[in-house]
């Protein structure tokens, strides 16, 4: 009896249930840590357009001079400002002469709460939010409340006295 080369390379190559059954498992596993990979990327990759926990994104980008007599308090260290931009309102700190903060002032504990923002409380130690008394320290962190979550926080750069704020 003779093969004709189609039989004859099935015959060499010699596939039986086991070694299918073997390269069946290795291709499953393969494809799984595929699959977990990919996973892992896009649970990473992805980005939360909220910028906080509740507070909407609203487009910031303000200028303003830290020399400007409408903001006399952002000349010396500690001062702040309030000024009308975010989604609260934005207060500006000036923690020395080249680094300033810049906080949304909607609290992180309930954002849409219209009773109040977060302001300076009268004793210029800390941040507070006059509705559900949390309270935060000059660089956004809590340090009392019912908040969990620090201030919202706003890019800063400073060019020629000019403050550049964005998000």
């Amino acid at each position: 009896m003779t093969l004709n080369s189609d039989q004859a390379a099935y015959n060499s190559k010699k596939w039986t249930p086991a070694t299918t059954g073997a390269s069946l498992v290795k291709a499953f596993t393969t494809i799984n840590k595929l699959f977990a990979l990919l996973a892992l990327f896009i649970l990473f990759s992805c980005s939360d357009d909220n910028p906080g926990p509740g507070i909407p994104n609203v487009p910031v980008n303000e200028q303003i001079s830290v020399s400007s007599l409408q903001y006399p308090m952002l000349r010396q260290d500690g001062g702040y400002a309030y000024i009308q931009s975010g989604y609260r309102g934005i207060i500006v700190i000036r923690q020395n002469a080249s680094t300033y903060y810049a906080f949304e002032r909607a609290c992180p504990y309930d954002p849409t709460a219209t009773c109040g923002a977060v302001t300076v409380d009268q004793s210029n130690l800390f941040l507070t939010h006059n509705c559900c008394g949390s309270q935060f320290n000059f660089q956004g962190n809590v340090t009392a409340g019912p908040a969990v979550y620090g201030l919202l926080q706003y890019k800063t750069s400073l060019a020629n006295n000019i403050l550049y704020i964005t998000n």
